[in-house]
């Protein structure tokens, strides 16, 4: 299945389609199941999801948050208040703004495994950070109906980084990770398995930082970027990028308006 690829020239429409993108899939899942799962992802997204679903009040009116289930793509080993946290940061951006009768149902970290400091290595119990994964794993439903992910600069997502053991993981829906490249060291991450079978995955990028690893993903056939394995994925999983116009400046690649 090859991927649709949406750019925008301006932050607040590639906003917006993410949110239309989501209300999308978010009717299509409760009217066939009763609820909504979603996976997210930290850094630009955070700031995205609160542009799209809490500033756009339109969008926001048609999310039905009683009825989601969040789960994150991966998590920093770290308190859920620090602020390397990815659910942190949806807490700032998104649940704080929203009404206690509202919230959806969020599944976390266990934080009463963690370990050492801030996610370092120093101090830290790797099995119970094995446990930390193992607990995560066992709340993931059997398919999720989104996956929201990001793409770093070194092609990136999830904590699934290039040539990493983690690539191959198969076992394991959830695996922890302590020699991430990307600080802080420690994390979980989900693993390929549930990126397959999940209804549909979208990538957001921005900025013209992104464009020398999107030129690759989308031109290079032979690439085997984490983001471009994702992108490439075959077992039915519907792939979307959303992009800004800096952002795929250079690739040669088919885009149009969701």
């Amino acid at each position: 299945m090859t991927a649709e690829v949406y750019s925008y020239a301006e932050q607040a429409d590639l906003a917006n389609a993410v949110g239309k993108y989501i209300v999308k899939h978010q009717n299509e899942a409760i009217k066939a199941n009763g609820s909504f799962k979603i996976a997210i992802s930290g850094g630009s997204l955070g700031k995205v999801l609160k542009e799209a679903l809490i500033d756009n009040k339109d969008i926001g009116a048609e999310v039905q948050w009683d009825k989601w289930e969040v789960y994150f793509s991966d998590e920093r080993l770290v308190p859920l208040n620090h602020e390397d946290s990815n659910y942190g940061l949806f807490n700032e951006m998104v649940l704080s703004n929203l009404a206690s009768s509202t919230k959806p149902k969020i599944y976390t970290i266990d934080e009463s495994l963690l370990t050492g400091n801030n996610g370092q290595i120093e101090g830290a119990d790797i099995e119970k950070d094995k446990e930390i994964a193992k607990r995560y794993a066992a709340h993931l439903p059997h398919k999720l109906d989104v996956i929201l992910l990001g793409c770093g600069p070194d092609g990136h997502t999830c904590s699934l980084f290039p040539g990493h053991k983690l690539l191959h993981e198969r076992a394991q829906l959830v695996s922890y990770i302590n020699d991430s490249p990307k600080p802080p060291p420690r994390r979980i991450t989900i693993t390929f398995p549930v990126l397959e079978s999940a209804t549909a995955i979208a990538f957001v990028a921005q900025g013209s930082g992104k464009a020398p690893i999107l030129k690759e993903i989308f031109n290079d056939s032979e690439s085997k970027l984490p983001s471009k394995l994702v992108t490439d994925i075959t077992s039915g999983t519907e792939i979307s990028w959303f992009v800004d116009s800096a952002a795929i400046e250079g690739a040669d690649v088919l885009s149009s308006k969701y």
